[in-house]
């Protein structure tokens, strides 16, 4: 069975719960970190733990929301070997896939909706990682991460 690991705060609870649905729908186990209710919440520990998760290989993908996915693109893409990208239309999720092999999916609930989610949702999903001139980009991205982990030189 296909796995999927997805998280929001409160403000992408709703939009959550739509898409854990759709998901389950197509085939996927879901393991849901929370948010669990639109009680208000802070998203950096949601973000947090979903992108651990990412790195250390529990899951290959995962998806956050939140109000303006920007918070938490921003925490994900702070742990290594996390690409999150922040798409608000199906375009822009697919070229994350090809040309950024993106392991993260950040939407944001204030932009896009439950239909137009499914959609990018879809699209991500079903985009593969196209390499060439792509993965020289990708082997840069990990040197810059070795980099900050050793102390920035």
């Amino acid at each position: 069975m296909k796995r999927m690991i997805i998280a929001s705060d409160h403000g992408g609870f709703a939009l959550k719960e739509s898409l854990k649905a759709y998901l389950k729908k197509k085939g996927f186990s879901v393991c849901d970190l929370g948010a669990f209710s639109a009680e208000r919440c802070d998203y950096p520990a949601f973000a947090y733990n979903l992108a651990r998760q990412i790195s250390r290989g529990k899951f290959k993908r995962g998806i956050l929301i939140c109000k303006s996915g920007v918070g938490n693109s921003i925490v994900a893409n702070r742990v290594p070997g996390v690409r999150a990208a922040l798409c608000s239309n199906v375009k822009v999720a697919r070229l994350s896939r090809e040309h950024n092999d993106s392991n993260v999916l950040a939407l944001g609930s204030i932009f896009v909706n439950p239909r137009l989610a499914k959609k990018i949702t879809a699209a991500w999903l079903k985009t593969k990682f196209s390499g060439g001139r792509h993965q020289r980009r990708l082997k840069q991205i990990k040197v810059i991460e070795r980099k900050i982990r050793g102390g920035l030189k």
